[in-house]
């Protein structure tokens, strides 16, 4: 093939660069391998020795299959030429890419990000793990919002037992009679469901101390620089006691509790016997003790639907951390970690870019290019008698292109100026047979065919 003044040089340079390919090839693979070593490693249980072999075994076999299907790619894509069988070579081509990323580029991402991916994990877990004790915190102090109502529950009753004990205020009868005992003991009530609520409110804070506490020290291990492994294990043990906390919490809510009682207020009211003196006071106590009766009523319905509302909340589902392998958190978490799957599965098909380059490269080549096949093997000796015999028909006056004498340009001067030519002025031309002349390309491929002359 006759190469263009641009073709020759792209074909030098192709060939200066290949050397520099194959290295690139080989320590693209070696890096691939190494990576995917260390991500293999975290992935295999059993001894040390065992783990060390069989991670070294999966990782040179990687390494090999890189270097050998890039190897293939860059010889044989370049070199093809129809439409059909480069579609088919391209779709090998993503086919092999695929299974390179399955075996290697998802380890090499965990190799490159795998602690980070950990303490993702960890740090995840802590953020849920504070919302639930906020929640189970905010539940518990749900049923303080009650201890209002109750206080003024109680106050208002022991206002209106002083009331009529010392002026009458609703029988118009003062001193310590039936009313003002039924107020007395409803007061009472109200001071003891009270007295139960502020008791809880303690407890509360206490455990709401104990999960901060516990959040602390998990924050600590998350933000620790080291490895990543001890501190998984130490965040698990905190973990599990912080879900105790969580529960504990839950536990302490007295919402139910301040339903049951408000129902009891209702349901279980006794009113004493009126203890008036005439009929009339007696029919004005027995009328007062209705009132306060359907006053409890309210105030028991009151309660028990601020207590429906807290009960409706839902509760705090038991939160695990599960540990993870580094590869399992760097799928998990894939997102958080582009740059690290970008730089593994660039690790692994950079080669791409080689390949579209030399098929780019070789397809101008066989553009700029022009066939003559005949040329490709003559030899200096073979050149020059092919030049000495062109000369020789040049000097003949034969055309070298058709092998045919060259035709007389010139007019023939006038018939009476014409004297008759001699004999034995004919022109060489004429003794020389057509049929046997030979062009330098002839000469050239029967020297070829019928193998170089003895010296």
């Amino acid at each position: 093939m006759q190469l263009k003044p641009n073709a020759y040089r792209l074909n030098e340079t192709v060939k200066g660069v290949e050397t520099m390919t194959r290295f690139a090839l080989a320590v693209l693979a070696l890096a691939s391998g190494v990576y995917t070593y260390l991500g293999v490693r975290g992935l295999l249980d059993g001894s040390a020795s065992f783990v060390f072999f069989a991670a070294i075994i999966y990782s040179a076999a990687v390494s090999v299959a890189i270097y050998a299907f890039w190897s293939f790619m860059l010889r044989f894509v370049p070199l093809v030429t129809s439409g059909v069988q480069r579609i088919a070579l391209f779709l090998t081509m993503a086919i092999g890419c695929a299974m390179i990323i399955a075996m290697s580029s998802w380890l090499n991402a965990a190799a490159l990000a795998g602690s980070a991916a950990l303490e993702q994990h960890m740090a995840v877990t802590l953020q849920g793990y504070a919302e639930d004790l906020d929640a189970a915190h905010a539940n518990a102090l749900a049923s303080q919002s009650l201890l209002p109502d109750v206080q003024r529950a109680a106050e208002r009753f022991a206002g209106l037992a002083a009331d009529e004990r010392e002026t009458g205020a609703l029988t118009g009868s003062t001193g310590s009679g039936s009313v003002v005992q039924l107020l007395t003991q409803m007061s009472a009530q109200m001071n003891q469901l009270g007295a139960t609520i502020t008791g809880n409110r303690d407890e509360v804070a206490t455990l709401f101390e104990q999960g901060s506490t516990r959040l602390a020290s998990m924050r600590e291990l998350v933000s620790t620089p080291g490895a990543v492994e001890p501190r998984s294990d130490s965040f698990q043990a905190e973990a599990v006691q912080l879900s105790a906390v969580i529960a504990a919490l839950q536990q302490t809510d007295i919402a139910g509790s301040v339903k049951r009682a408000a129902a009891d207020l209702s349901a279980g009211f006794i009113a004493p016997v009126a203890n008036g003196q005439s009929a009339d006071l007696v029919n004005r106590q027995d009328q007062v003790m209705e009132t306060v009766r359907v006053s409890v009523a309210a105030q028991s319905a009151a309660l028990s639907a601020a207590a429906d509302e807290i009960l409706a909340t839902p509760t705090i589902e038991q939160r695990r951390f599960v540990p993870l392998s580094s590869a399992e958190a760097v799928l998990r978490y894939w997102s958080d970690f582009i740059p690290s799957w970008a730089g593994a599965i660039s690790i692994d098909l950079l080669p791409v870019v080689l390949v579209l380059v030399l098929m780019i490269v070789n397809d101008a080549m066989r553009q700029e290019s022009q066939s003559l096949e005949e040329a490709e093997n003559i030899t200096a000796a073979e050149m020059l008698r092919a030049m000495a015999l062109f000369r020789q028909m040049e000097a003949a006056g034969i055309d070298v292109a058709s092998g045919q004498p060259k035709p007389l340009v010139d007019a023939p001067p006038p018939a009476a100026a014409v004297e008759p030519e001699p004999a034995e002025t004919k022109i060489v031309a004429e003794t020389v047979e057509p049929d046997n002349t030979v062009t330098p390309i002839e000469t050239a491929q029967r020297k070829r065919t019928d193998g170089p002359r003895p010296a």
